[in-house]
């Protein structure tokens, strides 16, 4: 089961799993877009936030991460009950499980690419996403392969239209060359005119040329 929530900044989805069996789900079948929220050194719900293909870390709004922070911190037994605590979030690829973790622990692939942030209690804003709880069962596994099939045939696209423009100015190159080329046959050095075959009685001059031509 998992919960889903709209955020109010935009067509953005949160969404959190209901307990921590769930949240080993959620870890594995992650999408290339989504960002984890997690209270920092608490128990806390896995919170991720489903940002727009192309977006980094940066591109998110502060007015969105408070609400994913917000969120996270009402779902932690402990951290709900604090002014405030300390949030930590990273892109769920840079989320690392080993054999020896326990449900719902992770770890980091690279740990100087999570961010933490301060997040005080805001009740208005908690209320105002419960009020877009959504419960649903989804095939997270299919989802996953959707989405990874999708980028794949998108990145086979770029390539096709990549080769395709290099063809094309690669056609574009040897035309001009070509036309170069003979441009420079036909500049007014390499003509020959008739006034500069002088004429004799006897056509001895055009002869001349003749020879040398053949």
């Amino acid at each position: 089961m998992v919960f889903y929530f709209t955020s109010g900044c935009g067509e953005y989805t949160l969404y959190m799993g209901k307990d921590k069996y769930e949240n080993e789900d959620l870890i594995k079948y992650g999408l290339p877009e989504d960002v984890w929220f997690h209270v920092d050194d608490l128990s806390s719900a896995h919170v991720y936030l489903r940002m727009k293909p192309g977006m980094t870390l940066d591109d998110i709004s502060e007015n969105l991460l408070l609400e994913c922070s917000s969120l996270v911190k009402a779902n932690s037994i402990q951290g709900c009950k604090k002014s405030s605590v300390y949030v930590v979030y990273t892109r769920w690829k840079n989320l690392k499980k080993t054999n020896s973790m326990v449900d719902g622990q992770v770890g980091f692939h690279r740990p100087e690419n999570v961010r933490r942030m301060l997040i005080e209690k805001n009740n208005p804003i908690v209320n105002a996403l419960n009020k877009t709880k959504v419960e649903r069962h989804p095939d997270l596994f299919k989802e996953q392969q959707d989405r990874l099939r999708e980028i794949q045939e998108q990145k086979k696209q770029h390539k096709r239209m990549e080769d395709k423009k290099k063809r094309l100015e690669e056609l574009q190159k040897r035309k001009e060359k070509e036309e170069r080329s003979y441009d420079r046959i036909m500049t007014s050095e390499n003509m020959v005119s008739n006034k500069d075959i002088q004429a004799s009685a006897d056509n001895s001059a055009a002869e001349a040329y003749e020879d040398d031509f053949f």
